[in-house]
């Protein structure tokens, strides 16, 4: 069965986790999340993005932050890393670094790349892939197909799925 699958990266993913009317971004991002729900697409949270913003929530003592992010985790698919992705990202890692286009310091553990190659081992029975990101830029030459937020949780280019409604 082929579906439309859409991948959140962190950025997105704390603002769909975050309590309602803490910001006009966060709720724009939460009407745009029920929409695709609504239409029957795929909503996966990849193990990479539920660390980098639980990372945090942890850190500033959040609890509540943690509580919803784990709600949000249950109630949407989630991607664990594999070790099939975690090849696939020292591939990608690689790559980058022998042709001038690493997308983190040489001693980060660039969870672009991870999240990236989560999204490429996942991808067999998908006919529409997108990443959910502001960081356009690393993503795209690795998946392909992203999307990404203005400030204002809307989309800055054309895609198949509109953002936030619009």
């Amino acid at each position: 069965m082929k579906f439309i699958t859409v991948y959140l990266d962190s950025h997105p993913l704390s603002l769909v986790s975050q309590r309602p009317n803490k910001s006009q971004e966060a709720d724009a991002c939460q009407v745009w999340l029920d929409g695709l729900l609504a239409r029957g697409v795929r909503v996966v949270i990849p193990a990479i993005a539920d660390y980098e913003v639980r990372r945090e929530l942890v850190r500033s003592g959040n609890t509540t932050g943690v509580a919803r992010l784990t709600a949000l985790r249950n109630r949407l698919a989630f991607l664990p890393v594999s070790q099939e992705a975690l090849e696939r990202a020292a591939d990608l890692w690689a790559d980058g670094r022998n042709t001038g286009r690493a997308t983190a310091d040489p001693h980060a553990l660039d969870g672009d790349a991870i999240l990236s190659a989560q999204v490429l081992t996942d991808r067999e029975e998908i006919s529409l892939v997108t990443v959910a990101t502001i960081n356009v830029k690393h993503i795209v030459r690795y998946v392909g197909v992203t999307l990404f937020f203005r400030e204002n949780c809307t989309l800055s280019s054309a895609s198949l799925l509109p953002l936030c409604g619009n």
